[in-house]
């Protein structure tokens, strides 16, 4: 195996080197007392500039230090600067493995990491994403991976940046989404110096999270960091996806690379393992059954349609075998590949008192599945859904099974059977024209109402976006886009996952970065309930100037939480005239567009009336495609 062997670089704009870390959120005034002298101008101290070094050159960095404060060090610290760090190791590992993002709130916990990221690593690959919140940064790598296919990493500050994002790591796990969590710590306490150190450090840092990460490690050896981070990534992309953590030690990081070390320290060569494929005697099976059934029912989750490649050879399959349009109802053969909740296909449940589920499924059907969701169970979380019987599981990845499932199709089909499936296919584009006509139907539906109906804002955003390379990084939850013409894998980036609020507007920023680089056009369609658990993503839009047209559904309510205490109330025969207290977003409205401009958006709205709706979103289009990201608050009907 090919070894890089890490070269130690001097850093000659000497970095101060400390004996622990400052409280987070005194990270500022901290460096602004502590290092006064070092700070100050050569006017103001007395002494000449040193040369600018060659890191600081590389990065067009301006040194800090003066050669009187180098050569004149406190009497109470005599070791004030270092010509190595851990750190800078850790980021010569993360380059070697492409990681395009860092996503972070600062903190003292991984100060060594991030200085090394952006002096000693030049802020590129990866380039440092500046967040307000954790779980935005968590939220920021997830949506960042569904358009990109590659994983992102966060930087959390020890037990407390790690609550914060534990709601968006467990939507990414829920949504088998790989983040590559790098989380801070100050493992030996003789370094906690402050309060704040001993009450955010902590013994098992992980341990918060393990029940819902494929993995994690606590690395004791800079070496020993640079075989878990490779580890950590090639288990993190290994299917079925997840987010890990490692725990990086900040005195580790921070201090110079020790002498034993010098010269020994490489960084092992990443291998992906292949996805595992479906066994070929069952695959073989399922061909078989597939040409023979009548009313075969083809459905498929969102991890197989995420990547063009599964996306395209689904679609083949389906043409293959004439598009069939049955439904459970009808099928004779029932074929599901990487579904989450096969149950909740199978069956339709009652919210009654007593909760009851009927089969919808035709009771007679073949049931198979192809998939590995249920290599990934944890025992606490409940992810899995209901167990499901099915006639045939075949655990493999569906990207990798299904060319194999098509080349055994085209091998068993009959010259009778392939003029069944043309017949099939035209009665499937009859029905698909149908269905495109009751939608332009249905769009018309209280088009001049006031507030504005949820299938006139469908209808107005794709009238803007349509002739744009536009991809959807938000679903507006009852907003139709049944008229959207999704022809490709990152037209949608699906559902949120574990369903945590907070997700849209930090995902959302994540897509679109990932989007900016292919010059697509990235559109929103934000609740108004979510988007109040993390506002603070606009800033980071705006800050890196990513793209983004975020279209506010705004019924000023949870509204499904609504919908639930009207159920209740009907059902104890109270009524629902009181189900609005505490579940409305009103008195006062939010103006969600002065938000927007308050952290550098162009922003319009709310739009009211229907009429103002076209021509709102097309200035906000506009500035989108110059480069800027635009919000437009619209009032809408509940659904």
């Amino acid at each position: 195996m090919a070894r890089s062997k890490h070269q130690s670089k001097t850093l000659t704009s000497k970095t101060r080197s400390t004996t622990g870390a400052v409280p987070r959120r005194d990270f500022m005034k901290s460096a602004a007392v502590a290092g006064a002298a070092f700070a100050a101008p050569a006017s103001v101290v007395g002494a000449q500039p040193t040369t600018e070094s060659h890191t600081a050159a590389r990065v067009g960095a301006v040194p800090i230090v003066t050669q009187t404060a180098e050569t004149t060090p406190p009497s109470d610290d005599p070791v004030l600067t270092q010509d190595s760090s851990g750190s800078d190791f850790m980021i010569d590992v993360m380059k070697s493995l492409d990681i395009p993002y860092v996503f972070a709130n600062p903190a003292a916990t991984f100060r060594g990491l991030q200085e090394s990221l952006i002096n000693y690593g030049g802020n590129t690959v990866p380039e440092l994403i500046t967040c307000v919140h954790e779980e935005q940064s968590a939220a920021m790598a997830h949506g960042y991976f569904k358009v990109e296919g590659t994983p992102a990493a966060i930087m959390a500050h020890s037990v407390v940046g790690l609550q914060h994002a534990s709601m968006a790591i467990y939507n990414a796990f829920v949504d088998r989404v790989p983040i590559y969590v790098m989380l801070g710590n100050i493992m030996d306490a003789r370094m906690r110096i402050t309060s704040d150190q001993w009450y955010h450090s902590v013994q098992d840092p992980a341990v918060m999270v393990r029940d819902y990460i494929k993995w994690d490690d606590e690395p004791a050896s800079l070496q020993h960091f640079a075989e878990s981070a490779v580890r950590a990534y090639q288990i993190a992309m290994t299917p079925p996806l997840g987010p890990v953590v490692l725990t990086i030690d900040a005195e580790m990081a921070e201090r110079p690379i020790p002498a034993a070390d010098q010269g020994h320290l490489y960084i092992p060569k990443l291998v992906r393992p292949t996805p595992p494929q479906g066994d070929i005697g069952a695959v073989q099976e399922v061909a078989r059954r597939l040409v023979e059934a009548e009313h075969p029912a083809l459905m498929a989750g969102g991890t197989l349609t995420r990547t063009e490649a599964g996306r395209r050879a689904y679609l083949e399959l389906q043409e293959l075998l004439g598009s069939p349009r049955a439904s459970t109802a009808q099928a004779d053969v029932i074929f599901a590949v990487e579904v989450a909740d096969l149950y909740g296909r199978l069956y339709r449940a009652r919210d009654l008192i007593h909760r009851t589920w009927t089969r919808t499924a035709n009771p007679d059907a073949t049931v198979i599945t192809l998939g590995l969701q249920h290599l990934n169970h944890k025992a606490n979380y409940q992810g899995f859904y209901r167990y499901t019987e099915v006639d045939l599981a075949i655990t493999g990845d569906g990207e990798t099974t299904l060319p194999l499932l098509i080349e055994e199709v085209r091998r068993v089909i009959t010259p009778a059977r392939r003029r069944v499936f043309e017949e099939r296919a035209a009665e499937s584009a009859a029905a698909a024209a149908r269905g495109r006509e009751r939608a332009r139907a249905a769009a018309t539906r209280a088009w001049g109402a006031s507030p504005i109906s949820v299938q006139r804002l469908g209808a107005e955003i794709w009238r803007q976006i349509r002739t744009e390379d536009w991809s959807q990084v938000m679903i507006g939850i009852g907003v139709p886009t049944s008229l959207w013409n999704f022809d490709t894998h990152y037209r949608s980036i699906g559902s949120w996952g574990g369903g945590g609020m907070g997700y849209g507007p930090p995902a959302s920023v994540g897509a679109a970065l990932a989007n900016k680089k292919y010059g697509r056009f990235s559109v929103a369609i934000q609740g108004d309930g979510d988007f109040m658990y993390s506002p603070g993503a606009l800033w980071t839009a705006a800050h890196h100037q990513i793209p983004l047209l975020m279209v506010m559904h705004n019924n000023r309510a949870y509204h499904q939480e609504l919908m639930h205490i009207q159920r209740m109330g009907n059902r104890r025969n109270r009524g629902i005239d009181r189900a609005h207290i505490g579940t409305t977003l009103d008195d006062p409205a939010i103006d969600y567009a002065t938000l927007a401009r308050s952290m550098g958006w162009y922003a319009e709205g709310p739009i009211e009336t229907p009429n103002d709706l076209e021509p709102a979103l097309a200035r906000a289009t506009a500035v989108v495609k110059r480069g800027e990201p635009a919000l437009v608050d619209v009032v809408t009907q509940p659904r």
